[in-house]
Order: C-alpha cells, then sequence, then structure tokens
C-alpha cells in the first residue's frame, strides 16, 4: 500500500472544530483512495493541553499521526506529500515523498505573502501547487501568481461522515467564525484588504430586517467589544465557540442548524478569487443551504438551488426569504452540491490522477 504524508495544523488551533474537520476529511479521504496515511504537524513547545487535542483528535478518527517537536519519525518510501499551507518545512520528510503537493487554502494571503518575500522556500519545494482559489490566474483575479501555476481544487468531505440531517429549524442561519482571524490585514499595491469583520459591519442591521433568524458562532475578542454590542443591537444572535470547538460539537452545531449564511474574508471577496469555504462544504453535505458572499464562486459552482450568493444586503435578504420559503428543495439541492463538487472520492481523485 503506497503511503501518503499529510502536513498541517491541528494542535496549534486547539479548540476550532472546523479546522480540525479539513484535516480529518483530508486523511481519511486519502485512505479510501487506498492511502496508507500519516498526518503530522510541527510544534515546536507545544502546550500539555494542544497535545492531549492533537492525540484526542487523532484516536477519535483512527488516525496516525505525529505531534513534532524536534525529530521527525522516519518517513522513506511516501508516494505523496499533501502539505497544507507549506506548515511541514522538515526537509527530510519533504524529501521522504516522491511526488510534493502545496495545498493552498487561504488563497490571496498565500499568493501576497509569497510576492512580499515571507514564506521562505514554502512554494518552491513542491512538485505541484493547488488552491481553494478557483480563479487564480485568471486574468479578472488579480491576486498575483509570481510564476506558479496554480491548479483549482476544492475542499474534500467524506460524505459518510456528513450524512443528511433533517435536524433544524429551517428559519435559524447559522455559521463558525472568528472575528478577525489569524492573520493581519494584507495589503497589495497601496489597497489593504478587509477581514470577515469588515464584510460583517457591512450587514450588522440584517437580522432586523428579515423574518429569519442569524447566529454565529464566534470567537471575538475583548478588544473588538463595540463590535460585538454593533452586531447585538442589530438582532444577530451570538453564541460562544465552544459549542464548536472539537470535530463531534462542530458537527453538531451544523447539522442542527436550518442553513448558513456568512460573508467571507475581504481579500476573498475583493479579489474575487472564487474562493469557497470547508465549513460551509459541511453544510451543503448535511442537506443545509448555504447563503455566503459572493467571491467569484458563481462561475465555478451552481447556485440558485442549495447554494445561493449575495453581493448586497438586499440580495442577501431577498435569498434568506427564498430558502425559507422552499426550503425542502434547497436541502436536497444542498446535499447534491456537496455529492457532485464535494466528494472526497471525486476532489482528491482528481487530485491525484494530475500528479501520481
Amino acid at each position: 500500500m503506497a503511503t501518503a504524508l499529510v502536513g498541517g495544523v491541528l494542535a496549534a488551533k486547539v479548540g476550532n472544530g472546523g479546522n480540525a474537520w479539513t484535516r480529518i476529511s483530508l486523511v481519511r479521504g486519502l485512505a479510501r483512495l487506498g492511502f496508507d496515511v500519516v498526518f503530522l504537524e510541527q510544534l515546536p513547545g507545544a502546550t500539555a493541553e494542544q497535545a492531549r487535542y492533537f492525540d484526542d483528535v487523532c484516536r477519535a478518527f483512527d488516525i496516525e499521526g505525529y505531534l513534532l517537536d524536534g525529530n521527525a519519525p522516519a518517513q522513506s518510501g511516501a508516494e505523496l506529500l499533501v502539505n497544507i499551507g507549506g506548515h511541514l518545512t522538515d526537509r527530510s520528510l519533504r524529501d521522504a515523498a516522491r511526488v510534493r503537493v502545496f495545498l493552498d487554502d487561504d488563497p490571496g494571503y498565500t499568493q501576497l505573502w509569497h510576492a512580499q518575500g515571507l514564506l521562505a522556500d514554502k512554494l518552491p519545494c513542491h512538485d505541484f501547487h493547488f488552491t481553494f482559489g478557483a480563479n487564480i490566474g485568471r486574468s479578472d483575479c488579480p491576486i498575483p501568481t509570481d510564476g506558479i501555476a496554480w491548479r483549482p481544487t476544492r475542499p474534500a468531505v467524506v460524505l459518510d461522515d456528513w450524512p443528511f440531517s433533517d435536524d433544524g429549524d429551517p428559519n435559524r442561519f447559522t455559521t463558525v467564525a472568528s472575528w478577525r482571524g489569524a492573520y493581519g490585514r494584507v495589503e497589495q499595491n497601496g489597497h489593504l484588504f478587509g477581514q470577515k469583520a469588515h464584510e460583517f459591519r457591512k450587514l450588522a442591521s440584517l437580522p432586523r430586517q428579515s423574518t429569519q433568524r442569524f447566529e454565529i458562532a464566534l470567537e471575538i475578542a475583548p478588544e473588538d467589544a463595540g463590535d460585538l454590542e454593533l452586531l447585538r443591537s442589530g438582532g444577530w444572535s451570538i453564541v460562544d465557540p465552544s459549542v464548536a470547538s472539537d470535530p463531534e460539537g462542530f458537527r453538531s452545531y451544523v447539522q442542527g442548524s436550518g442553513a448558513e449564511f456568512s460573508v467571507a474574508q475581504g481579500v476573498y471577496v475583493e479579489t474575487r478569487s472564487g474562493w469557497f469555504s470547508d465549513r460551509s462544504v459541511r453544510y451543503l453535505a448535511s442537506g443545509k443551504p448555504v447563503l455566503v458572499q459572493d467571491t467569484g464562486l458563481a462561475e465555478r459552482l451552481p447556485t440558485g438551488e442549495g447554494l445561493l450568493v449575495f453581493r448586497t444586503a438586499e440580495e442577501a435578504l431577498s435569498r434568506a426569504e427564498a430558502i425559507s420559503e422552499d426550503y425542502e428543495r434547497h436541502a436536497r439541492g444542498a446535499r447534491a452540491i456537496a455529492e457532485e463538487y464535494f466528494d472526497s472520492d471525486r476532489v482528491l481523485g482528481e487530485l491525484c490522477e494530475q500528479v501520481l
């Protein structure tokens, strides 16, 4: 059996159940294709809490995982390395794989940081470069490629792990979000791109204008108390992000929702990158309609039934209403999109066909 290495961040994002699922789905998806998969994370000085979280997730999903602080285990003869964000930097591990794939799940950030010389050799040492920014390289997407041939791919979900769910109030739109995310704002040619916070502020009063309920499991810092009050005064229901802090909690929260409503990072929207969230993929797989801010994704994915996009508050309101009025059709459409476009067998199978 061929060995595949997956490099990524898990322990470093302790308490982020959605992030864990992206790693779980990639490992389990490759295993479904016949690989013997090993998950590796480099985290010097990991805390006891981080190590415990890493071990708990790996054990719960039968993942062979190593949290590396110093010398790495020997991994000779690996057929494939899928390096999420280039976080696996150990040369001996990278060189152990016959084919090295860089998987970009932060389109715009990755390319702008690379253009500014902030990523050292994280990109060049890979044989192939895949991105969730489906429009990167097109003339209407200003994200720089710097001579790298970016290949579009999509977030993968193991559908057996995310069955269709009848639970949830059709009028309850939810999402899981970090107000500012892990990164600061990025700049290109003097333009400073916004974060998710800037996009949510534009829709602060949306719930007051709607008959639907809007809820966010929101990670937000104390210094952003003014923004928190802005959202609450606009009618948003804010719940503690701990409801989605581990994989099971995250799955329960998503599958107990009626639908998803979310904005995107400003850089994804302003560049029309074609980015689509791995979180939204799990709503779709659960049969939960998704209403999200348009990032240019409508040119790559079917929209209008199960998956709807908006550019303005007016579009957001009318499309939320449309979902609630014909909920069963949109729920079936959501699952159908997940099966057609995000099934790990298809997504990872296509990736492997291109590189192996």
